[in-house]
C-alpha cells in the first residue's frame, strides 16, 4: 500500500511526526517525503494541496492537510 500514501513533512514538525506514528501503529506502509531537502516533492505537495503546511498527507486520491484521524481512518478504509 505504500505506493497509495505519502507523507509530505519536515523534520521539525509535531503533526507530521503524530501523522507518520499514527500510520505506522496501524501498520501501514507509506513513502515519507521531506520537503526541507526535495524541492520538486514540496512543488508537488503544494499542487496537490494548495497548503505550504505540513503534514500533508496523500491516501489514494485523498488529499488531507493536517494530522486528521478520522479523515486518514475514511481515506484507508476505501484503499482496502
Amino acid at each position: 500500500m505504500s505506493a497509495n500514501v505519502k507523507v509530505y513533512s519536515t523534520p521539525s514538525c509535531h503533526y507530521c511526526k503524530q501523522a507518520k506514528d499514527y500510520l505506522d501503529e496501524k501498520g501501514v506502509a507509506y513513502e515519507a517525503i521531506d520537503v526541507t531537502v526535495d524541492k520538486e516533492a514540496l512543488g508537488e505537495m503544494k499542487k496537490i494541496s494548495g497548503a505550504r503546511s505540513v503534514p500533508v498527507i496523500r491516501i489514494g486520491e485523498e488529499v488531507i492537510v493536517g494530522f486528521d484521524t478520522a479523515r486518514m481512518d475514511k481515506a484507508l478504509k476505501a484503499l482496502a
